[in-house]
C-alpha cells in the first residue's frame, strides 16, 4: 500500500489521517505536501465546518521522515514544515485526534490543532535534542504557548515526555477519550451546526485577540464581524426559530 493522506469529508467534518503505518506515520516531503493539499480542500469545500487530523494506529506520527530529515537544507525544511503549518493556518476549526505518540514534527503536528484530545496510548514527545537537532517548525513557540515555559523547558531541553494524563494537566490536551476519532467528531458538532462564515470570523478573532493587551482593543476586533453576522439571514432564521420556541413553552 502506498503512504497517504487519507481524506474523508462527510457529516460536515474533513476527517484526515496520515495513513503511513510502516514508518509510523512519519512525513515525508510527500505526505506533507498531500496534507497540505488535504486542508486546502476541506478549507475549499462549503460543506466542512471543521478539520480532524489523527494517524493510522497505532501511531499518531512519529515525525519527520529521516531521509528527508537527513538530507533537508532550508528548502527542504520548509517542506517538510508545509504539512502542519497548513493544520497552523487553516482558517476552519482544527482538531488532533492524537491516537499513539506525536514526536518531533508529529508533536508540531498535534501542536498546530486548535484542540488536541488524547487516545489511552497518546504521548507527546520532542525527542530533537536526543537526534542532536534543534527544534523547529516553530515548536519551541506553540509549546511554551499552550504549556507555559517551564513545561516546554521539561520537554525541550529535559526531553520529558507526556502521556495522555499528563498532557491533559500541562494543557496540551483537553482530555483524554478512548476513541479520539468519535470523541472528536462529537467536538466538532457544534461547529458543524453553526453557520460557517461567522463560524470563521470567530476563529479569525480568536487568533487576533490572543495577542492583544486590552478589553477595549478586543470589543473593537469583534464589534465589525458581530455586526456582520447581526445582517446575516442565518441569524434572522435562527433568531425566529428560537422566539417560536419561547413562544411555545407558554
Amino acid at each position: 500500500m502506498t503512504d497517504s493522506i487519507v481524506s474523508e469529508h462527510s457529516g460536515g467534518i474533513a476527517l484526515l489521517t496520515v495513513d503511513a503505518p510502516g514508518s509510523r506515520n512519519a512525513l515525508t516531503l510527500d505526505l506533507s505536501a498531500q496534507l497540505a493539499a488535504a486542508v486546502e480542500a476541506a478549507e475549499q469545500d462549503q460543506d466542512v465546518h471543521a478539520v480532524v487530523i489523527t494517524g493510522t494506529p497505532p501511531a499518531f506520527c512519529a515525525g519527520a521522515d529521516l531521509t528527508a530529515l537527513g538530507q533537508a537544507d532550508e528548502t527542504g525544511l520548509r517542506a517538510i514544515y508545509d504539512g502542519f503549518l497548513a493544520v497552523a493556518r487553516c482558517t476552519l476549526p482544527t482538531i488532533a485526534a492524537v491516537n499513539g505518540a506525536a514526536v518531533g514534527a508529529g508533536l508540531n503536528l498535534a501542536l498546530a490543532a486548535d484542540v488536541r484530545l488524547a487516545g489511552p496510548r497518546a504521548k507527546f514527545v520532542a525527542r530533537f535534542l536526543e537526534l542532536g537537532l534543534h527544534p523547529g517548525g516553530g515548536m519551541t513557540w506553540m509549546t511554551q504557548r499552550l504549556a507555559g515555559p517551564q513545561q516546554a523547558a521539561a520537554m525541550t531541553l529535559f526531553g520529558q515526555p507526556l502521556d495522555a494524563e499528563a498532557a491533559v494537566r500541562a494543557g496540551l490536551a483537553l482530555r483524554v477519550a478512548d476513541d479520539v476519532v468519535a470523541a472528536s467528531r462529537e467536538l466538532a458538532a457544534p461547529a458543524v451546526a453553526a453557520p460557517r462564515e461567522a463560524l470563521i470570523a470567530t476563529k479569525r478573532s480568536l487568533r487576533t485577540t490572543a495577542s492583544l493587551a486590552s478589553h477595549a482593543d478586543a470589543v473593537d476586533v469583534e464589534i465589525e464581524p458581530q455586526l456582520a453576522s447581526l445582517a446575516s439571514p442565518e441569524f434572522a432564521e435562527r433568531l425566529e426559530a428560537m422566539r417560536a420556541r419561547i413562544r411555545s413553552r407558554g
